[in-house]
């Protein structure tokens, strides 16, 4: 009878399951997520430039890649120039996976037709004929312009007519920082990975609360949050963390569609001072097609970036994530990163399933911006690119500063913490007209400035 009573009793209180009545699952949000050729979405981002790939992994053969949805081969001709052309020789559909690079661009193995990196159809060997003339005036093999920088190899996939000038970061040209190139691919949609920039929460519990400090310990402490709009296309958000004596103000990077920033992961930890230390990674989320998309960065170290020590294959993939990529599946449950986090949300999250809070709110701001972006390049209204101030180079925010600032004795620590944390960013916007060669000596001029003032 005891074991009867028992199972009767996990019955009590049904009427509060409400499995059933949910069952159905919510949408996405197909305008932002959806981004093959033809689409709304898919037009948006075909207005910049992305990275597709690591240089040094190119070598003399060519290589199958996807990217936006479409089948491209990337290769090497002439004396090492870089072309990149969709995958099927217009004549029979061969790959041209399998071509042979030659000085004037590839050749298709199946049937001997070479194209230029543009396109243009250069030899239809076997095929003396008007009809081969008239293939080669009115049909193009389709190719996108491509170019090298720091490592990377990037490429604008958009209108050719439409095509902006490369962007320059100030990331870029930092003395005393060392950088290496690496890649992450993720089993999802775009927006799910890029979603956790603007999310500075999530860097307290699933990278330090959750299961054991991933990145630096001081993580593990609840932040102030606040968040920028700046530009049309540049968000910041702000954690600003209270450590002993010290005020920690971190701050993650998001400048549309996909370029991202934060600051160190292992060389801050809010214990020691630091003046605009910047970003253990530039870093861009491209999307491979609706379900997947693949991240292509820098990680940085040095003295203002991460330590040299994680300067190796299995650093690079704990800066992007907290952990390594080939991790157990038992490993996973009991140490999940971002990528058990964003994947685990399924190829494309059902974004209208979620339930937005206040921490959330960058999340809200970037996609609105995106949705408007997006709807307004309908209507003809061409995206932003990356603001370049004065002819000088695209500024970036991604940061630890850490001032000593007691707490003031009383219960409002927090929104002192936030005073303080509005206060830094406003001294690096103050220098947003500032020169490259003098800006970062500025700001931390100004921050060792009102450090020692002691006064909000």
């Amino acid at each position: 009878m005891s074991d009867v009573k028992a199972v009767t009793g996990l019955q009590s209180g049904a009427g509060n399951f409400r499995g059933y009545h949910q069952s159905a699952p919510a949408e996405a949000d197909e305008e932002i997520a959806r981004i093959g050729p033809g689409t709304a979405g898919g037009e948006y981002i075909r207005r910049f430039w992305h990275p597709i790939y690591i240089t040094e992994d190119l070598g003399e053969l060519p290589e199958a890649i996807k990217i936006l949805g479409e089948e491209l081969v990337l290769f090497r001709y002439g004396d090492g120039k870089l072309g990149l052309v969709h995958k099927y020789c217009p004549h029979r559909r061969a790959s041209l996976e399998y071509g042979k690079c030659e000085d004037r661009g590839i050749r298709c193995c199946y049937h001997g037709w070479l194209f230029a990196p543009d396109g243009e159809i250069l030899e239809t060997p076997a095929e003396d004929s008007k009809a081969a003339d008239m293939v080669r005036e009115r049909t193009r093999l389709g190719a996108y312009p491509v170019i090298e920088c720091r490592g990377l190899i990037f490429a604008y996939m958009g209108p050719p007519e439409k095509q902006p000038e490369f962007p320059i970061y100030d990331a870029y040209l930092y003395d005393g920082m060392t950088s290496a190139t690496y890649k992450a691919p993720y089993t999802c949609n775009w927006i799910q990975v890029l979603d956790a920039i603007l999310d500075p929460t999530h860097t307290t519990y699933l990278h330090s609360q959750n299961s054991h400090p991933q990145f630096s310990d001081g993580m593990k402490e609840d932040g102030v949050l606040k968040f920028y709009e700046r530009n049309e296309n540049q968000f910041l958000g702000s954690s600003t963390r209270r450590i002993g004596d010290n005020a920690w103000v971190r701050v993650n990077e998001l400048i549309l569609p996909n370029f991202t920033q934060a600051g160190s992961a292992y060389a801050a930890d809010g214990t020691e001072q630091r003046y605009f230390g910047r970003s253990c990674f530039t870093r861009w989320v491209v999307p491979v097609d609706d379900e997947n998309s693949i991240v292509y960065a820098w990680a940085n170290f040095g003295d203002r970036w991460d330590p040299h020590e994680y300067n190796t294959r299995e650093g690079h993939e704990m800066i992007e994530q907290g952990e390594v990529l080939d991790r157990t599946p038992e490993e996973k449950k009991r140490y999940p990163a971002d990528s058990e986090a964003v994947e685990g949300m399924g190829p494309i999250s059902t974004h209208k399933g979620e339930n937005l809070m206040p921490t959330d709110r960058g999340i809200s701001l970037y996609r609105r911006r995106v949705r408007k972006h997006i709807r307004d390049l309908v209507e003809g209204i061409e995206p932003p690119q990356p603001v370049r101030t004065g002819g000088e180079t695209v500024r970036t925010y991604g940061q630890d500063t850490v001032l000593t600032r007691p707490p003031r004795g009383d219960d409002a620590d927090d929104a002192y913490l936030e005073k303080i944390g509005d206060a830094v960013m406003q001294i690096q916007f103050s220098t947003e007209a500032l020169g490259d060669d003098v800006r970062d000596q500025e700001i931390i001029r100004l921050l060792k400035e009102f450090e020692a003032e002691g006064e909000v």
